[in-house]
């Protein structure tokens, strides 16, 4: 395949990738067609299901492409809050909670994933994204290796709890402060 249209295919790809989340967080995973998201990248059926062999598929591509971006925010903040694993741990995990309420990720990510792409893959991309920073980060603050592991999956479950809860609660003005605040409590009696 020639450069120019392996570039083509590329962005078509990206094209109809960003229809979807846009179209699956705003209407949900059943209410939204094919046919919608080609309309709203500008392309035909076909070209949509050249790079995406059903809507399933499609979907499950904009979960994973979804959870890698909460992990690149839950990085992001970890890094910024400086070389103190407990500060790093404190803001990767404010930042796990603001990055899946916030934009696309809510209803993608924890209201229709794990109906859609299934329980065992959308907690295979949940590890290989944010719990296993969270993982690590709960190893560099000391968690001994008994722990280690089931303490990543009780607190990673506590934040997906959480963000449930906050997204169940969009006009409550205090819900987001709530959510930190008990967050801080539960990361107080790890570290």
């Amino acid at each position: 395949m020639p450069r120019a249209s392996a570039e083509a295919a590329a962005e078509t790809a990206r094209t109809v990738l960003a229809a979807a989340t846009d179209q699956f967080a705003e209407r949900g995973f059943a209410d939204v067609s094919l046919d919608d998201v080609a309309e709203a990248a500008g392309v035909t059926r076909g070209a949509v299901y050249h790079h995406f062999r059903n809507k399933a598929a499609l979907f499950a591509a904009v979960a994973a492409a979804c959870h890698q971006q909460v992990a690149d925010a839950v990085v992001a903040a970890a890094e910024a809050a400086g070389p103190d694993p407990a500060h790093q741990l404190s803001a990767g995990s404010h930042a796990f909670v603001d990055a899946i309420t916030s934009g696309t990720a809510v209803r993608i990510l924890l209201i229709d994933g794990p109906a859609v792409v299934g329980w065992e893959e959308w907690r295979r991309l949940d590890e290989a994204g944010s719990a296993a920073h969270l993982r690590e980060a709960l190893g560099a603050i000391g968690v001994d290796d008994e722990l280690i592991d089931v303490l990543t999956m009780l607190l990673s479950g506590a934040m997906n709890e959480a963000a449930l809860w906050l997204a169940r609660h969009p006009d409550d003005d205090t819900a987001r402060d709530r959510t930190h605040r008990a967050l801080d409590r539960i990361l107080g009696a790890v570290m």
